[in-house]
């Protein structure tokens, strides 16, 4: 479910080695496409955290950190635009739960905090994913009614992509594994950390070990 760019094809001058080594999902609604396989990332969260159906649990999880961080400002001091971003968004419908989730969550704190709906700010989501990432697919299948204005970002997030001070809030899920990025010597055929083309380390050497750690 991982689509890898084929080097054949040639990379535009200028372009980043970041961008090059780049992966994303396999794009499109096909069987193989992560668009018809993303529903098992909902079930990822133990019961033991939230009870409750999987998908109810990453939902809690997602409300419970956004009611514990997020600081209303006064009314003379009111964002006219909330902006959120998602990092990873991918080409699954996943990306769009979350952000409903997002502004559900804080159109609730608005109320809870006794404010007027002409104090809640319009939304504005960017979705963000590799340069290679198939844009198409999710902006095809945007929900029609949605609470947001929406628009698309490339490029990866080791790098910079927005304005300083300009996002209210950034959401990234199962991003972890690719919040580092792969050594450097890992990946050179003549270097004594080389990993022999192999994308985990576990059972690797201890040149390859002592790499990543660092």
């Amino acid at each position: 479910m991982v689509n890898r760019p084929d080097k054949r094809l040639g990379v535009r001058e200028g372009r980043s080695t970041m961008e090059e080594d780049s992966l994303a999902m396999n794009g499109g609604d096909g069987p193989n496409s992560y668009s018809q396989n993303c529903k098992y990332q909902v079930a990822f969260f133990p019961p033991h955290m939230f009870p409750g159906a999987a998908s109810d649990q990453t939902k809690l999880l997602l409300m419970h950190s956004i009611e514990e961080k997020l600081m209303i400002p006064p009314a003379n001091a009111a964002w006219q635009v909330f902006r959120i971003a998602d990092l990873g968004c991918s080409v699954g419908p996943n990306t769009f739960t979350s952000m409903q989730t997002i502004i559900d969550t804080i159109n609730l704190a608005y109320v809870n905090a006794s404010l007027g709906s002409d104090q809640i700010p319009e939304f504005q989501v960017f979705f963000n994913d590799q340069t290679i990432n198939d844009f198409n697919t999710p902006f095809r299948a945007l929900p029609p009614n949605r609470p947001y204005m929406g628009a698309g970002v490339s490029g990866s997030f080791h790098g910079r992509l927005f304005p300083a001070a300009s996002m209210n809030l950034m959401h990234s899920a199962f991003a972890l594994p690719w919040l580092t990025k792969v050594p450097e010597e890992v990946k050179k055929v003549s270097s004594h950390a080389w990993n022999g083309g192999r994308i985990p380390y576990a059972g690797s050497s201890h040149r390859v070990a002592e790499a990543f750690a660092s």
